[in-house]
Formats: C-alpha cells, structure tokens, sequence
C-alpha cells in the first residue's frame, strides 16, 4: 500500500505542512473548541463536529467569513456565504487525516476524551492561554476562531442541522 502524505513519517513530511498540520497544534484548536462548547452547552462536543475545526480555524478566508458573534442565526450566515461553503466539504475530507491523528494525539495524553457521547475534556485537559506568549499572527487567528467555533456551534440546534447547512456528511 502506498504512503500518502498523512501516513508518511513525521521526519518524511513537508516541514511547512509538518509545522501547521502537527498533532499538538492542531489537538490545540480542537481542545478550544471542545472547551468553548462545553461551557455554552454543558457537554462533549459531538464527535462529528470536531472535523469541521480545523477546515474553518485553519483556512484564513473561512476565520474571515466566520460571523463576529456567537449569537448569529446559523442558516443566515450560511445563506451568505455559499461560495465559502461550496469548499467546505472538500476541505474537510482533506483534513480528516489530520483531524483524526490530532484527536488520537490529544487522547492518548488524557487531553480529550471520546465516547458515545462525543469529544469531551479529559483528565489531563490542555491549559489553554488566551494569548501564547511565543506565536504568530496566523496561529493567533486560528486559536481566536476554535474558540469562537465552539460557542457557536453550542448555540445550535442540533449537529444534523449543522452538517446539512455546511453541506457536510458525516
């Protein structure tokens, strides 16, 4: 069986693809998110969801499209942003290696937890900072918008309505 990119050793990859794409960066995003959305729902975050963080956290055109605020009205904002939309599901199919590997990364340290019920704090959660002292413009933007992704997403009705608005399937 051929290796693809994401199979391939750590030391074999692209380092600007290792250096964005690393279990610990991205685990990081993922662990806002599922932080943010346990505060406003009470709750793991469903399992399905956790794939939509990085292709909206990461992709600098989703960080600008995504709404300021929490409390906008899901369908609306999707209605406004169709040619966003229209790449999501391609984007996070190419993440879900990533998405899956940051997940099994962050468990295996007790960070997450995943069960029936979804993505949930572990025992030995990520102290999250709100502002690394060492980082970047970029990472920043992407930290502020895991964070943001989980409020908004505990705001919503349900993850089937999500997925079908994004044009996801799970």
């Amino acid at each position: 069986m051929a290796l693809t990119r994401w199979s391939q050793p750590w030391r074999d990859r692209p380092s600007e693809q290792a250096a964005l794409f690393n279990p610990a960066f991205c685990g990081e995003l993922i662990s806002r998110t599922v932080a943010a959305y346990d505060v406003g729902r009470g709750g793991p975050l469903p399992f399905a969801l956790a794939f939509l963080v990085l292709p909206l956290a990461l992709h600098p055109g989703a960080r600008a499209a995504l709404p300021v605020r929490s409390d906008t009205t899901f369908a609306t904002w999707a209605a406004e942003h169709g040619a966003m939309l229209a790449e999501l599901p391609d984007r996070v199919m190419a993440l879900r290696p990533i998405t899956r590997e940051a997940l099994l990364f962050l468990t295996q340290h007790s960070a997450l937890t995943v069960t029936g019920r979804g993505v949930g704090l572990g025992s030995r959660a990520l102290k999250l900072t709100p502002k690394p002292a060492i980082t970047t413009d970029d990472a920043r933007a992407a930290r502020r918008t895991a964070g943001f992704i989980g409020r908004w997403l505990a705001n919503q009705a349900s993850t089937a309505f999500v997925l079908q608005t994004l044009g996801v399937r799970p």
